[in-house]
């Protein structure tokens, strides 16, 4: 419990595996000399479906509550209506809905309480006189290039964007001041949002807070992790098969450590899961293949990420041993959320109306080509044509003088009418 540790024991699992701290004496401050604990909110936009990236951010959550923080859970559903519509708004009310749920059980899964944490729909006060007034003041001291700046890291980039990408920097600063906490916490590519956060707050008459950010973790085919690129990441309520195959597939070049997601991983999620489970110590199995004509191997036992990246750069730790060693921690770590989500009707639920399959195209109807009633006549350009048949397509079976004809009585039969 918190109540059991120091001030500086608490400090130091509020920074433990981050990569980066802003303004780390207000932390100190509120901690040290005010002798109160930490308020701190995380706030994620209700996008994408949540993906086996969120792990690391349900453990630092973990972390803060461990050091007795006060946390609050950001569910940003005008967030992502604003990201360039990655939220429509017809799905924004089910998408977070989805998102706590998703959340809630990710927490109970390494046995998070949960009681101790406050879910905050951003639409519950975003919407507000006094927000938007807020909001109005901050636009007059941010330029479109400092809000441009801030969000080109989070919020999608495209030609002849909207102005709703330049909101949501601004949003997210002044999230800080409605929220009422002492500091913000998110990803080190939220740097630049937080930066402007705290260079704008006190010029529209807000306190400055501390910034607390995770480093990012490359994605299976290497580069950012993303709910957008199925390839990069594992959804959470993908079936063992999926998880399986997308493993085998993942980017880990022999030896290589910069840049492997599979090792980025057991650092950030399976070894600190562990240490949540055992009472504060890590332990990441791998179990060695053997061969007929040798005795059983032992399999390799690591407490620290440190002696895992060493084997890997050695080639003891190979790419077919860390696979399926991750592949199965991760299927353990995934089995209970998927089994409340099977047991809940109303998560199901959620999850159809929060991400409806794609409306099929319908296919245009196109006029066949039903052929001529005499085939092997060919028409010309100049309407001129040949083949067999052709009398019976040019002017009937009577040839010209029958036409001339028909065309004579039929005139004379108009001039009789009028």
């Amino acid at each position: 419990m918190a109540e059991d540790l120091s001030a500086d024991e608490r400090i130091a699992i509020i920074h433990q595996n981050l990569q980066e701290v802003l303004k780390p004496e207000i932390i100190e401050d509120v901690i040290k000399h005010q002798n109160r604990p930490l308020s701190i909110y995380w706030g994620t936009a209700t996008t994408g479906r949540p993906h086996c990236g969120y792990f690391v951010c349900i453990i630092k959550i973990a972390h803060f509550l461990r050091a007795g923080c006060k946390v609050k859970l950001l569910l940003a559903d005008i967030h992502g209506f604003l990201d360039n519509l990655k939220a429509p708004i017809e799905l924004v009310e089910y998408r977070a809905k989805y998102y706590r749920f998703v959340i809630t059980s990710l927490l109970k899964s390494i046995n998070v309480p949960i009681d101790k944490l406050e879910f905050v729909l951003g639409s519950s006060y975003q919407l507000s006189p006094k927000y938007t007034m807020d909001l109005f003041r901050l636009s007059s001291v941010v330029t479109e290039h400092d809000a441009k700046k801030a969000g080109a890291e989070v919020v999608k980039q495209v030609d002849n964007a909207t102005l709703s990408g330049l909101i949501y920097p601004l949003m997210q600063a002044l999230d800080e001041e409605h929220l009422g906490v002492d500091a913000q916490f998110g990803g080190v590519d939220q740097r630049k949002i937080f930066a402007l956060a705290a260079e704008v707050l006190p010029k529209v008459g807000y306190k400055e807070r501390a910034h607390l950010m995770n480093p990012m973790v490359p994605g299976l085919a290497g580069g950012k992790m993303s709910s957008s690129d199925p390839d990069s990441k594992i959804d959470v309520l993908d079936p063992p098969e999926i998880v399986t195959r997308k493993l085998k597939k993942a980017h880990a070049a022999p030896k290589e450590v910069d840049g492997n997601g599979l090792l980025s991983f057991v650092e950030y999620v399976l070894l600190p899961v562990s240490a949540l489970k055992n009472n504060g110590s890590a332990k990441f199995v791998v179990p060695q293949r053997s061969k007929p004509d040798q005795p059983p191997q032992d399999p390799l036992h690591y407490a620290s990420i440190d002696q895992l990246k060493a084997d890997y750069a050695a080639d003891v730790l190979t790419p077919q041993l860390l696979k399926p060693a991750v592949t199965a921690a991760l299927l353990e770590l995934l089995a209970p959320v998927q089994a409340e989500f099977e047991a809940s009707e109303e998560w199901r639920e959620t999850e159809k109306k929060a991400y409806p399959p794609p409306e099929e195209k319908k296919k245009k109807k196109e006029k066949k080509d039903k052929g001529s009633r005499h085939p092997g006549v060919q028409v010309l350009p100049d309407g001129h044509v040949e083949g067999r048949g052709k009398d019976q397509v040019n002017l009937g079976a009577g040839g010209v003088e029958k036409a001339m004809h028909e065309l004579q009585i039929a005139q004379e039969r108009s001039d009789a009418k009028s």
